[in-house]
């Protein structure tokens, strides 16, 4: 069968896309070689919406920045997705009248970023009273904002399957090629081949390779590597904003950050590496973090740390994102080089292409389009009453089963059942949190793997952390 639109990649920019075109009446097809959407680049970074202020004026970055921005609030609230309008600082810590801080005031200008100033280091220190004594001044930006990451991946995927957008899990691209017959493009993977009138390329860290298969004019990405360390809840209100330091060529820097859910977050490092696979976290890059934190915000509670991970981002040669039809290709478009801000300007990446793909293509609107999608209920959101009617109705919203996170398995149940439901732990955490607190799954992860056998009807020892070897029993014990 000739499908419309192929789209390789199932992270923020590949589903921002999916949810976009499934506005329109096409066939649509998205493939992700993970056992899960957001199992990439996407479930590992800052969790910022950045306002705008740092991309060059006149970048495909810039531009798309400032409007995802600009779109985040509303598509969050459309998705049911945390969002929190915290504002960000950068600040200076070498001395009055930074040259950086005014370039970026005026990129930010420039970019059309509103109520930007600069601050002086006391005037940020009423703002923020744990910013160490050595900030100077800094550069206040009241648009930047904070999300939940993962369910906004999740959400825009849901959203699109409710749309009718057909998503093909465990499905790794191997080669893309023109189709035989002459039209469109022919899309090779584990699970044999599909054919579409378009191709998005939203592949990540491997964006190049499949751009390079059907384009003389070529693109290079260097995996980008970020380490981060966690802290607990209760230190989430160290800082109220995002803390940025002064950028440098590799990137925005060390940030510390409280999260939608109330933790503190310090990274990333940034360190080229040549396996864009490799999310290995290091002694040296987790103690880089911690000395660049603590340049800018005094007194950190490293004591709290209850994890440490990895990201990779996908750092293409010139530095801007790679968005549109490749030139010699027609019908191939690319979503290449997303790195930050990536998952600010994916709600735009999102619009943009779409409208790029829907002017070629021509099709007619959905008139019965779903815009809006309801995400998975937490009983710690109701009134006490509200609660103990759900529980008499649903006796699983009454059992706890992560205990740091009060996760019930009322919940688990809901990510396992809902769209696109959650198949490994990896899966239940991004959508529950189950998992994410304290004990990092220390007490849950069997009760967890419980449900997830029950439910999806797998032996016990074939259930993964996140999808393909990653299992965690492996061989079931015999009884005598």
């Amino acid at each position: 069968m000739l499908l419309d639109t192929i789209i390789i990649g199932g992270g923020v920019s590949g589903c921002a896309v999916a949810r976009e075109l499934s506005r329109y009446q096409l066939s649509i097809a998205l493939l992700e070689k993970g056992e899960d959407v957001c199992s990439g680049t996407s479930k590992a970074n800052s969790a910022i919406v950045h306002a705008g202020f740092d991309a060059v004026p006149g970048t495909c970055k810039a531009r798309l920045n400032v409007r995802g921005s600009q779109m985040m609030e509303t598509l969050c609230g459309d998705l049911d997705v945390p969002y929190i309008r915290n504002g960000a600082m950068v600040v200076s810590t070498e001395q009055e009248n930074s040259p950086a801080l005014e370039t970026l005031l005026a990129r930010g200008a420039a970019n059309g970023v509103s109520s930007l100033q600069i601050l002086s280091g006391a005037e940020a220190r009423r703002l923020e009273p744990n910013l160490s004594d050595e900030v100077k001044e800094a550069l206040y930006a009241p648009t930047s904002a904070i999300v939940d990451p993962f369910l906004l991946n999740i959400g825009m995927a849901e959203n699109a399957a409710q749309n009718g957008v057909q998503f093909y899990l465990n499905t790794e691209v191997t080669a893309v090629r023109p189709a035989g017959s002459g039209e469109g493009w022919e899309v090779c993977t584990s699970r044999g081949s599909f054919t579409a009138r378009t191709v998005v390329n939203a592949a990540g860290v491997h964006a190049d390779l499949f751009h390079n298969m059907v384009s003389a004019k070529k693109i290079h990405i260097t995996p980008r590597r970020g380490c981060y360390q966690l802290l607990d809840r209760k230190d989430g209100g160290w800082v109220r904003h995002t803390i940025f330091p002064e950028p440098t060529r590799l990137g925005k820097g060390v940030l510390v950050t409280p999260t939608v859910h109330g933790n503190l977050l310090m990274g990333p490092t940034a360190v080229n590496i040549a396996d864009g696979e490799d999310v290995a976290t290091t002694a040296a890059e987790l103690t880089d973090v911690v000395g660049k934190a603590g340049r800018n915000v005094r007194n950190l509670p490293l004591r709290d740390v209850i994890t440490s991970f990895a990201g990779v981002r996908a750092h293409a040669d010139g530095g801007d994102f790679v968005i549109g039809e490749a030139e010699d290709a027609p019908g191939f478009f690319d979503c290449a080089g997303i790195e930050s801000p990536g998952l600010s300007a994916s709600p735009a990446i999102g619009e943009e292409v779409a409208a790029l793909i829907a002017d070629r293509l021509k099709p007619a609107r959905r008139e019965n389009w779903i815009g809006k999608r309801t995400g998975i209920l937490h009983p710690d959101s109701l009134t006490p009453e509200e609660r103990n009617d759900l529980i008499r109705r649903e006796p699983a919203y009454g059992r706890i089963i992560c205990r740091c996170e009060k996760v019930t398995e009322g919940e688990i149940l809901d990510a396992i059942h809902r769209p696109l439901g959650a198949v490994s732990l990896d899966g239940v955490k991004r959508r529950t949190r189950a998992g994410m607190g304290r004990c990092q799954s220390g007490f849950c992860m069997p009760r967890v793997m419980e449900i997830l056998q029950r439910e999806c009807g797998e032996p016990f020892e074939t259930i993964t952390k996140c999808g393909g070897a990653s299992r965690i029993v492996l061989e079931k014990m015999k009884r005598n």
